[in-house]
């Protein structure tokens, strides 16, 4: 399943990402908007550079942050 990044422009005109998945299903979307493209470039940037070496927490557990998965964290 291939998933890629959509740049997008609400109707004050700032900008925005979306993450989609397959069949335009989105997964994600970026928590701010932009007044300038470049700088919305710049955050999903940011986010593929990251991504790979995040680490998955599960906090469904009052007081604990359990590492779902470690190796994400190599």
């Amino acid at each position: 399943m291939a998933a890629d990044f959509e740049i997008h422009r609400d109707t004050e005109g700032r900008w925005y990402w979306t993450f989609q998945a397959g069949e335009n299903q989105t997964i994600a979307r970026g928590a701010e908007t932009y007044a300038h493209r470049v700088e919305c470039i710049h955050a999903i940037s940011l986010v593929r550079s990251l991504a790979p070496r995040c680490r998955i927490f599960d906090m469904t557990e009052a007081g604990t942050a359990k590492v779902v998965a470690p190796d994400a964290a190599a």
